[in-house]
């Protein structure tokens, strides 16, 4: 019984870091020390990702030699292998372990064989950290050999992994906003990006980015009315103030903007300078679909670009087909134009090129990461 209530008052301290408005960085050393006590491990893994394309933007190891990165990137999206990510965030669960991914027989893991045994490290509980359908990181938490994880352990994080997805967006977001500067934009150069406004607990408007001026404009809501926000910003907070929101979604809704156009909002709580917020943040009702600015550099077009991040998002011809509402055959004519345009043959060298021309540089780089979850240019 002790333990099952040091379990809660657990997760009940890292949802209320999720909430404290801190950068990726910080809110990952904060959520890590507190859940090893709750999941014990002995080496991890923690990335933020690029929601359209699932490629890693800061990628954190402990216990894991800092050189195998490019290894993982390999084994991700270019290599077969069990338990990956790119199969992981299709699934509904979003939490799985190598154990239970390989019905006990871990050898049966290149990366197991490659890089794990030799380390003495086992079992792997894997995590997407996931809004709707659009992930913003993953977790791996490794074991010693012959430690396998629990399926309780497994779902005591897919508890809390949306609060952490969550945590990590408005993070970003909110590295944006310029604290001794309350209600002026932060410069934002990206036209279609999330916006973020923050507000009190009591609906009075406090900050916003520069995407999230863009977005008032588009609601409607002119800037002599600012302090007074719109009627769907204090319902988002009213229902932030129910007892059991923190064991549901967060709040979410969608409107339609005065040029006709879908936006989706959603709020959370978080502290900022000591004092409790509320961010909205409001976005296209489909991030993830949306192409990065890299895959411009190929000359693709818009309907390609989605296609390719459909393509490192591991998803196959016919389901790329029903997410697009298009035939298969149209699909394979979109991609031997991807192919051509791109040089390669083949969905895995798309990826590979992908990867070494306009990913890798960057992540060696270590470029910004801007709100959208990709690096800044």
């Amino acid at each position: 019984m002790k333990r099952e209530a040091a379990l809660e008052n657990l997760a009940d301290a890292i949802i209320a870091i999720c909430r404290s408005g801190l950068p990726p960085d910080a809110l990952r050393a904060s959520v890590l020390s507190r859940l090893r006590r709750a999941v014990p491990f002995d080496a991890a893994f923690w990335t933020t990702v690029d929601p359209a394309t699932l490629l890693f933007t800061g990628p954190h190891q402990e216990e894991i030699p800092p050189g195998t990165i490019p290894y993982f990137v390999q084994n991700e999206f270019i290599d077969d292998d069990v338990n990956k990510w790119t199969a992981l965030a299709k699934d509904r669960a979003g939490v799985r372990t190598m154990a239970e991914a390989t019905g006990g027989t871990m050898e049966a893991s290149a990366r197991y064989r490659d890089i794990f045994h030799g380390l003495g490290l086992g079992d792997e509980l894997r995590a997407v950290l996931r809004v709707g359908d659009a992930c913003w990181g993953f977790i791996c938490l490794h074991r010693a050999v012959g430690a396998d994880f629990s399926s309780q352990e497994a779902r005591y994080v897919r508890r809390l992994a949306p609060h952490l997805a969550e945590a990590i967006r408005a993070g970003l977001l909110a590295s944006l906003v310029e604290p001794s500067q309350p209600g002026l934009a932060a410069p934002d150069p990206v036209t279609d990006a999330p916006g973020l406004v923050l507000m009190a607990p009591d609906g009075s408007f406090i900050s916003t980015t520069a995407a999230g001026e863009r977005w008032l404009d588009e609601l409607g809501h002119v800037r002599p009315e600012r302090d007074r926000l719109p009627m769907e910003f204090l319902a988002l907070a009213a229902t932030l103030q129910r007892p059991d929101t923190a064991e549901s979604a967060l709040p979410r809704l969608r409107i339609r903007t005065r040029t006709g156009r879908w936006a989706a909002l959603h709020a959370s709580r978080l502290t900022t300078q000591g004092t409790p917020a509320i961010a909205v943040i409001i976005e296209e009702p489909s991030p993830a679909e949306l192409a990065p600015v890299l895959m411009m550099a190929y000359g693709l077009s818009r309907q390609e670009q989605v296609i390719t991040t459909f393509v490192c998002r591991g998803l196959s011809t016919r389901e790329i087909s029903g997410r697009l509402y298009i035939t298969i055959n149209t699909v394979q004519d979109h991609l031997k134009s991807i192919f051509g345009k791109t040089g390669v043959r083949s969905r895995r060298e798309l990826v590979a090129a992908i990867l070494r021309e306009q990913y890798l540089p960057r992540a060696r780089a270590g470029q910004r990461i801007g709100p959208s979850g990709f690096f800044t240019d």
